[in-house]
């Protein structure tokens, strides 16, 4: 199953079906290899395009942090947080927000994908614009390195003589799904945010939490191991989003190596 979120995914598949690399039911099925089953409001995409959006972008949010979810109602911040996820359209304002799921018996049970539609404000060019993939780097980087360093100033580290490291890599040595054509350095943030995202999520594990002595060291490395999992989301969405905008011409001025 792939590491990246299904609606980063779809953003970047989507928009290279705006773009006319493929059609609007490819995009959908290149976004969801690993899912059995596909429903929901996934028509929209292709009434977006109709009506002349050439992007669909997407956050990953979560309690407390909203950052990149466009303004809506509360129906749709409410069902994007607990989803983790959204896609979104700028120009006309538009949102799909995916439910993930299990169905048939317990040793044969497969994973399936609803989305559903919300309206949205549209969002602002400037607002866009103001994005910089320099900036995302560099800022994800030294999160990276404090909250690490906060991490291992427990003297608990998260998979210190345990197989949750191995673990990790093998998970994220998958195939990552993404279309050809993204800036190199958007690649770059994306896969580095989904690598530490595996990596965060297996140390918050019962099992590698189990490894800790005490409840008070348990409890500091849960803070900064989901602090860093929140930075890795928010890198991995502005990443991705500059991944949507530069190939579909939305970044005037810029450029995005």
């Amino acid at each position: 199953m792939s590491v990246l979120p299904v609606s980063v995914r779809l953003c970047l598949w989507a928009t290279a079906a705006y773009s006319g690399r493929l059609t609007v039911q490819e995009a959908i099925t290149a976004a969801h290899p690993d899912l059995d089953h596909v429903a929901g409001d996934l028509g929209h995409l292709a009434l977006w395009l109709g009506l002349g959006e050439r992007a669909v972008l997407v956050a990953l949010p979560r309690p407390g942090n909203l950052l990149g979810v466009p303004r809506g109602s509360a129906d749709l911040v409410a069902a994007a947080t607990d989803a983790g996820e959204c896609v979104y359209v700028p120009g006309i304002g538009g949102a799909l927000v995916p439910t993930i799921g299990r169905f048939g018996p317990a040793d044969d049970q497969g994973t399936s994908v609803s989305w559903t539609a919300y309206d949205c404000d549209p969002v602002p060019a400037h607002a866009l614009e103001a994005l910089s993939l320099s900036e995302i780097e560099r800022g994800f980087r030294r999160d990276l390195a404090e909250h690490t360093s906060a991490i291992e100033s427990l003297d608990a580290r998260p998979w210190s003589g345990s197989p949750f490291r191995a673990m990790a890599d093998g998970l994220s040595l998958g195939q990552w799904g993404l279309p050809d054509g993204l800036p190199s350095r958007a690649t770059t943030i994306i896969t580095m945010a989904a690598l530490v995202s595996v990596a965060t999520r297996i140390g918050l594990s019962d099992e590698a939490q189990s490894q800790v002595l005490t409840g008070a060291v348990a409890e500091k490395r849960r803070v900064a191991l989901t602090t860093l999992d929140c930075c890795a989301d928010t890198a991995m969405a502005a990443a991705a989003t500059i991944g949507a905008l530069s190939p579909a011409g939305l970044r005037p001025g810029h450029h995005d190596p």
